[in-house]
């Protein structure tokens, strides 16, 4: 009997540390939601929280802002219009692909925004940080208009988990 109960422990213990979230966690709550995915893709954005292919077609164009005959500020203008419904940054396109999130693990994403060769240039967290605090792209996820979702941390709680992430030494999960 006791021996089973220390079994029974054990293995309890190791299904809750599996459990614990990690510091990059709440990072990828924001990350792999469709606020972000959408646009972190590598032929065509996508549309709406089911991730649909963006109606009417388009493809990302040599720069990552549409095709020569149809870039994406024909549509996307500096804000949101007509009551949201097409959402607008002047800076409106694809995220470059080398920051492709699509189909990625959390592990994937955490190991690609630290390298500089796949976020952008940015050489430590601190960079990385000022990206996700001042990029009008990025901001739009939480006035982004029209019914949609907007991702489960805060701007603020964001930013918190970032520092937090640095601070531990930007480790990534397992997964």
């Amino acid at each position: 009997m006791r021996i089973l109960l220390v079994v029974l422990l054990a293995v309890g213990c190791s299904r809750s540390e599996a459990a614990t979230p990690g510091p990059f966690d709440p990072i990828a709550s924001v990350l792999m939601h469709p606020r972000c995915i959408n646009c972190h893709q590598d032929q065509s954005p996508r549309q709406t929280d089911l991730k649909i292919v963006h109606r009417p077609l388009v493809v990302r164009g040599k720069d990552g802002h549409g095709a020569p005959t149809q870039q994406c500020q024909t549509c996307h203008q500096a804000t949101n219009t007509a009551d949201g419904f097409v959402p607008g940054v002047t800076t409106w396109g694809l995220a470059p692909l080398s920051m492709l999130w699509e189909g990625r693990t959390k592990k994937q994403i955490c190991e690609q925004i630290k390298d500089p060769n796949r976020n952008g240039g940015r050489r430590t967290g601190e960079e990385v940080i000022e990206h996700m605090k001042s990029d009008p792209l990025v901001l739009w996820a939480w006035n982004p208009g029209g019914g949609r979702t907007i991702p489960p941390l805060t701007h603020a709680e964001l930013m918190e988990a970032l520092d937090e992430w640095i601070r531990a030494g930007m480790p990534c999960p397992n997964d």
